[in-house]
């Protein structure tokens, strides 16, 4: 059963439902696919895909996340930033929107869920943990602010191909300042307008629906006015269609790995940074490797299914969450709704206005961005918020996967910074210098504690070792060179309440009679 369990994990959860559960479940995975319905077409737009294809991808990778994760309410499907990623890396191979361009970008996230499956198998759950969450708040705001400045071309009406970086966006911008088209303009205003009226007035309501449903009516009721406003390419209904993909096209898949390998850490520390988040609130014990198993097959069935690259929504989990959901039934009942209204509701979605997408993905926008947390982390740390600011820098200037390595980079250069000084207290006792070491002794450190021991005053040096937790190779050999060092000028060196995997790695160099360090309790 354990076996089977680990197979299925939804057999652990789905026979425990009862019929009350699935009916508040039931209305939840409503209200969810009402919030993801605008979305996800918004997104797909962002991604240069058909804007059936993010309806495609809030259905089967979404079921496969539900089923397959451990969270019970995190809700996955297509974001704003994995999107404009997925844009900026794949229209220089194809044309936005073509047949080669969809094709490109379900391989690329087939190749990024092998990633994210190959991670949750090796049990590599932690190494999530090397993108910091300053490094997601400066992506988030960068991402943010490169996709509003991508939709202000269709915001005022203007024809412009899309470019790379936000500072082309700029200048293309000003460029063409004298072809607004004022009923494009009025549209995507009012869109914007509406939708902050609604989310101030009902925050509960469904306000980028309303904004869009009401826009669009006025559009139809004026066409004398707002007639030549392009619309949503109309699509057929359907439930997702089956999507061979050139999996051997070798060459292909290696040009596209880097940008798998970084948009499915995107991915993974997003969703698990959200499913973390409300199981602290729903006091919920969450298997990290589980879920990146989960996100990884998600997206490798997604992909056969037309669904392009996935991972944790912060709206959509937070209306799960707040909306009462009982299980992860509210992302596959969610899931569920959003194929009856790709079905039945394709023709009604051909009306929307251009322009009107364009200011509900400037809604999208603002509220990517976490105002509260930038705050808190410029107050918390300076050095974090630094981080921050480089990643979002890096994410307007650089390839928006190029910036997530930049920014993985700064947060490692600030912590091997810190730790490599770690914190040493000295005082002197009879004889003796004494040092209290609170830190690692590794390679990063060795150094400076060797300058901190060659300061010392007397022949005689204690280190107390209570908080040294971890010693390499490069720790050992410094403490034995100034072991025989102080030895020769007729002094030791002694080492206090050292744990005993730190004793063991010291007396492994020498052997234990021939160690030249001393040990004391």
């Amino acid at each position: 059963m354990h076996r089977l369990h680990r197979l299925l994990p939804f057999l652990t959860w789905l026979p425990r439902q009862s019929g009350r559960s699935l009916r508040q479940d039931l209305l939840v995975g409503l209200s969810g696919a009402i919030l993801a319905l605008p979305q996800s077409i918004a997104y797909a737009l962002i991604a240069g895909l058909p804007a059936e294809y993010g309806l495609f991808a809030a259905i089967v990778p979404v079921l496969i996340a539900c089923l397959w994760g451990s969270s019970w309410h995190l809700i996955c499907g297509p974001t704003a930033a994995i999107s404009i990623v997925l844009y900026a890396s794949v229209s220089p191979l194809a044309v936005p929107g073509s047949a080669d361009y969809v094709t490109l970008v379900l391989l690329l996230t087939f190749i990024a869920g092998i990633f994210q499956l190959l991670l949750g198998l090796l049990r590599f759950g932690a190494l999530v943990n090397f993108v910091s969450h300053s490094v997601v708040l400066g992506f988030t705001l960068g991402a943010a602010i490169v996709i509003a400045l991508g939709q202000l071309p269709n915001l005022l009406g203007m024809d412009l191909p899309s470019q790379a970086t936000a500072l082309k966006t700029v200048q293309d911008l000003a460029s063409h300042a004298g072809e607004v088209d004022l009923p494009s303009l009025m549209l995507g205003l009012a869109t914007v307008l509406i939708g902050v009226g609604f989310k101030l007035w009902r925050p509960r309501w469904p306000s980028l629906l309303i904004s869009l449903i009401l826009v669009s009516l006025l559009a139809w009721l004026l066409p004398g006015f707002f007639g030549h406003v392009p619309r949503v390419p109309a699509f057929t209904g359907q439930l997702p269609p089956l999507s061979p993909l050139p999996l051997l096209d070798l060459e292909l898949m290696l040009r596209l790995l880097p940008t798998a390998v970084a948009v499915g850490m995107l991915g993974l520390v997003t969703s698990l940074s959200i499913a973390r988040s409300l199981s602290s609130r729903s006091e919920q014990l969450i298997d990290a490797d589980q879920e990146i198993r989960a996100q990884g097959l998600s997206n490798i069935v997604g992909a056969w299914f037309s669904g392009y690259l996935s991972s944790g929504s912060f709206t959509r989990s937070g209306l799960s969450y707040d909306a009462g959901a009982r299980s992860p039934m509210a992302g596959v009942f969610s899931a569920l709704w959003v194929a009856v209204f790709a079905v039945a509701g394709a023709g009604l979605i051909a009306h929307l206005p251009i322009p009107a997408m364009a200011g509900s993905i400037l809604l999208i926008c603002w509220g990517l961005v976490d105002h509260r947390g930038i705050r808190a982390l410029f107050r918390v740390s300076r050095s974090e918020f630094l981080v921050m600011a480089l990643t979002a820098a890096a994410t307007l200037l650089l390839e928006l996967q190029t910036a997530i390595y930049a920014g993985v980079l700064a947060s490692l250069f600030f912590y091997l910074k810190r730790t490599s000084r770690p914190r040493v207290q000295q005082s002197r006792e009879g004889q003796a210098d004494v040092l209290r070491v609170g830190g690692s002794i590794f390679f990063g450190a060795a150094h400076y504690l060797q300058v901190r021991l060659q300061r010392c005053q007397g022949p005689h040096v204690v280190i107390d070792a209570r908080q040294v937790n971890f010693i390499d190779y490069s720790g050992v050999d410094m403490l034995h060179r100034e072991a025989r060092r102080l030895r020769r000028a007729g002094g030791s060196l002694t080492l206090q309440r050292a744990r005993p995997q730190v004793v063991e790695e010291l007396q492994k160099l020498e052997g234990v009679k021939l160690c030249p360090i001393r040990f004391e309790e």
